[in-house]
């Protein structure tokens, strides 16, 4: 009972520190106890030991585990995807090994299916490089999604890559190059999750989680009927229904081993990660945004509530700063003795990209609160997302067609 019961909390502590490591910086989860749980668990106690360290050994040990994370971490490695593939593959063969012999045909014809997919949809993801952004397909990138304005600006010119950035593109670090419709770059695939293998991420997710279903289940049928959980007379909130819950599990661990029991019982207490982060996902598409667009609009969020947000219509915007740059323009040429006319160089139009939503809007934030100077008629205070439109929110047909059509 109690090699049961540490098993039990060995693997739900795993589980929880992984839910946390991987939920814990998204946007929505920030102010909730998973997202205080990721800043205790990777910063304030990482500073806290750092602290210490530096006290007692001069930072030795810190400046170890810092190469060490900025290689996990900060550069691209296989090594997560490699561990990835060994727990997968390892549990596979263990509990396969002890399982075969006690299931029925109809059982075991679904498992080369369930178990190859998530090997198929990796190698689809990892493999995949026609988001990344270069010289060649740069002119075709620019013409993939208009900018909005409010996330995306014209002329955000990308330092590393030195190209002008399209709309909805990030540069990954890590990856080294601007992606097209980055969403976030994946150590579990070792590459950046963008506009071409978003889907075969949401299928690898999917298919994870199905595994481990399958997996939980079959452990069930070989182990459920050395449980004989429907003899017991006690209720479920007696205390003697638990224990003997728990002896039965016990034996039926001794019964099926840590081939078959340890593997699902790890496959029951994880199968929730790739499910909810799947079922986030889904979220992110029928929203219309990526998660790096969901970090944008959690920024703009908090500069609503500081009041220091303000929306206003860009074409009237655009025409304010157009005519202030021709009468500067005009002033200018009248003191050089230049004709009054002379067309102003920088005035070049935006190209035009089709798509079937446009925004006439434009955010912007201030650092006292108040409105741009000198333009005070022409902006509003923005208090809340709902005033402005998400012109790549499409509808969630619309949205999930075009991700599984790679567009």
């Amino acid at each position: 009972m109690i090699a049961f019961r540490n098993t039990i909390i060995a693997v739900v502590v795993i589980s929880l520190f992984t839910f946390i490591a991987l939920f814990g910086r998204l946007p929505a989860l920030r102010k909730t106890p998973i997202g205080f749980s990721h800043r205790l668990l990777c910063i304030y106690i990482p500073n806290g030991f750092r602290r210490v360290d530096t006290q007692f050994t001069g930072g030795r040990m810190n400046i170890a585990i810092a190469r060490t994370s900025n290689y996990l971490f900060n550069e691209k490695n296989p090594l997560v995807l490699l561990l990835f593939l060994v727990l997968l593959t390892g549990s596979a063969t263990f509990f396969l090994q002890a399982a075969l012999p006690h299931l029925e045909a109809s059982l075991i014809l679904p498992i080369p299916i369930v178990l190859l997919a998530p090997y198929a949809f990796t190698y689809l993801c990892v493999t995949s490089k026609a988001d990344y952004i270069t010289p060649t397909n740069h002119a075709s990138a620019m013409r993939q999604y208009p900018y909005d304005h409010i996330l995306f600006r014209p002329d955000n010119v990308c330092r590393t890559c030195n190209f002008t950035k399209p709309a909805r593109s990030k540069h990954c670090s890590l990856c080294g190059v601007c992606v097209a419709r980055c969403d976030h770059h994946c150590a579990w695939i070792n590459n950046c999750v963008g506009r071409h293998n978003y889907r075969y991420f949401l299928l690898l997710l999917f298919s994870i989680g199905i595994v481990e279903l399958y997996g939980a289940y079959l452990c069930w049928h070989i182990l459920a009927p050395h449980l004989h959980l429907g003899n017991s007379s006690y209720g479920w909130f007696e205390k003697k229904f638990w224990a003997e819950l728990g002896n039965a599990f016990v034996f039926a661990m001794s019964i099926g081993g840590i081939s078959v029991a340890g593997v699902g019982l790890l496959a029951i207490t994880t199968m929730p990660l790739p499910f909810a982060l799947f079922a986030y996902h889904l979220y992110l598409v029928w929203a219309g945004m990526t998660t790096n667009e969901s970090a944008k609009w959690a920024d703009w969020r908090d500069d609503m509530t500081d009041g220091v947000a303000w929306i206003g219509k860009r074409s009237v915007v655009d025409a304010y700063n157009k005519e202030r740059k021709a009468r500067h323009l005009r002033n200018r040429n009248r003191m050089s003795g230049l004709p009054a006319e002379e067309a102003d160089p920088g005035d070049g139009e935006e190209d035009f990209v089709p798509w079937p939503k446009a925004a006439d809007q434009v955010l912007v934030s201030t650092t006292d609160g108040k409105a741009p100077t000198g333009q005070e008629q022409l902006w509003e205070k923005c208090t809340s997302l709902d005033q402005v439109e998400n012109i790549y929110d499409l509808g969630f047909l619309q949205n999930f067609l075009a991700v599984l059509q790679g567009r």
